[in-house]
């Protein structure tokens, strides 16, 4: 588990805890729904283990979550494609680099909460934004806050080398993630799969 899931989880878990042997009606309630919630917290901010694939130019999933949007899209001139995967509030949060190579330049762009499912959340909504070079060239990807994710992490910075699969930072509570990668990137998924951080392959360098 990442440890601010104690800082979060702890709190509702004591009280629910020492409210229950001496409560009764409404009493009661309160304190099993500050149990439910702080065992709720723990199991937001889980970190499971990945297996990693090893074959060369292979691409994996920044996060968990659903593939919403694959489409061509430019980066500052460049053409590319973008995959954007949307995180559910089940999903596991802990995000990883899509590949191997040195963090160039990590941005915090403060911006709006719109629901992490619209368009419009990659351009206008609070992200990190990770500039990435890897021996096939210049990626991006984008940790996105939310409706309800109001707060994106990064555990990395500008000049950090990076592996393929490596936790990188963390959004909480239901967000977006996308990525970008070069044209001659072979997109692997399509809109709908379920994928996993780390472990699931998204796309395929030449």
């Amino acid at each position: 588990m990442v440890r601010e899931g104690y800082w979060f989880g702890l709190p509702p878990l004591v009280i629910g805890l020492i409210v229950l042997p001496f409560g009764s009606g409404w009493v009661l309630a309160i304190g099993i729904v500050f149990v439910l919630l702080g065992l709720f917290v723990f199991s937001f901010f889980r970190d499971p283990d990945r297996s990693i694939p090893t074959e060369r130019g292979l691409i994996v999933a920044p996060a968990d979550g659903r593939v919403v949007v694959v489409k061509e899209e430019s980066q500052r001139g460049r053409a590319g494609k973008r995959i954007s995967i949307f995180l559910a509030i089940w999903n596991v949060h802990v995000n990883r680099a899509p590949a191997s190579g040195t963090i160039t330049q990590l941005n915090y762009k403060p911006g709006k909460f719109l629901a992490a499912w619209d368009e419009n959340a990659s351009l206008q909504n609070e992200q990190n934004v990770f500039t990435q070079v890897t021996e096939h060239g210049e990626i991006v990807y984008k940790q996105i806050a939310g409706l309800i994710a109001r707060r994106v992490v990064a555990w990395k910075k500008a000049g950090d080398v990076v592996a393929r699969g490596e936790r990188i930072g963390l959004v909480r509570f239901g967000s977006r993630v996308d990525l970008w990668l070069p044209q001659e990137a072979e997109i692997l998924v399509k809109v709908g799969e379920n994928v996993k951080g780390g472990s699931s392959v998204l796309a395929r360098m030449p």
